[in-house]
């Protein structure tokens, strides 16, 4: 995968430096969980304001990278500086528009936010939960730098510049512990409580797909996600589909070939994705790459810690 200039849309992926991995790579081979900490998971983000997302607004949002550059550590360039995105290139499917249908076109949708004075996007998922509104999508599409994001908005079935199901807005956001305290990329999960619209909760209006926790590694695999840096540009459900693996390298997460790029990030996984329906059991999410081993997309595996989170959420 080649380095692109970032453009409209967002990818929150990681990126890493060659040399600075290799020699950590003895240290980080283990990760371990981060202790418990007082750092609150979880925020009342300020609502945007009716009419705030246009869709001029939408399609300009701009992206928000992580860069990884020694194991353990990310940061994002400045506003308006060059940024290296990578995203995979798909083994064994390159990404492309989904065209199968069912449930999965209206539970997935694009996040919109305000980051440091900047509107920037991911991408999110409705998944069942008790109170029917909850959104899962990455730790850092919802809080960064240890900022909470703003103007925070859910579109399902996002169609270049237009919702057709409404835009969401969040009451609260919400990561695992382990984000929000020192925005550990193993645990890069977050999720949103949306309030109702038109008197009917998110789960009523476009559906909800189930989740699995410590399901294990090494199974097939669909990504799904709103990649908007080139040569996608954000207006369309893009997929990827093959047999997934563990990283093997500095985290614990999943790794699946694939060729999304920025904006994708927070886009779901599924295990047992049946095509005919569009459902399938959610266990990770997009979240980041290596700059030393492009065409690879990794995702956090949704362990106890991401279950934590899910319930929190489930019972707000």
């Amino acid at each position: 995968m080649r380095r692109h200039r970032t453009i409209a849309g967002t990818v929150l992926a990681v990126t890493a430096l060659f040399a600075g991995a290799l020699s950590a790579a003895s240290a980080a081979a283990a990760p371990v969980p981060s202790p418990p900490t007082s750092t609150p998971a979880s925020f009342a983000p300020k609502q945007a304001p009716t009419g705030f997302w246009t869709a001029e607004r939408m399609r300009a949002a701009t992206p928000l990278d992580l860069i990884r550059t020694v194991p353990g550590s990310v940061k994002a360039p400045a506003p308006g500086g060059e940024k290296t995105v990578i995203a995979p290139t798909a083994f064994p499917q390159p990404g492309g528009p989904w065209t199968g249908g069912g449930a999965v076109v209206k539970t997935s949708g694009r996040v919109f936010f305000t980051f440091q004075g900047r509107t920037a996007s991911c991408s999110g998922n409705s998944v069942t939960s008790q109170n029917g509104s909850t959104v899962i999508t990455a730790g850092h599409c919802v809080k960064y730098q240890g900022s909470w994001h703003t103007n925070w908005v859910f579109v399902p079935a996002y169609n270049n510049g237009h919702a057709p199901y409404g835009q969401w807005s969040a009451t609260k956001t919400l990561a695992t512990d382990q984000w929000a305290a020192s925005e550990d990329i193993n645990y890069d999960v977050g999720a949103a409580v949306v309030a109702p619209l038109n008197g009917r909760t998110l789960a009523q209006t476009v559906g909800a797909q189930g989740l699995q926790f410590n399901g294990g590694y090494n199974k097939a695999m669909y990504a799904f996600g709103f990649p908007a840096a080139a040569p996608y540009d954000g207006s369309k459900l893009i997929h990827c589909s093959g047999n997934s693996s563990k990283d093997f390298l500095f985290s614990q997460d999943h790794s699946l070939g694939c060729n999304m790029t920025g904006g994708s990030s927070g886009g779901p996984w599924f295990t047992s994705f049946s095509e005919a329906t569009g459902t399938g059991l959610q266990v990770s999410v997009n979240s980041f790459g290596y700059t030393f081993l492009p065409n690879r997309m990794f995702g956090p595996y949704f362990g106890n810690e991401a279950k934590a989170v899910y319930d929190k959420a489930q019972a707000s």
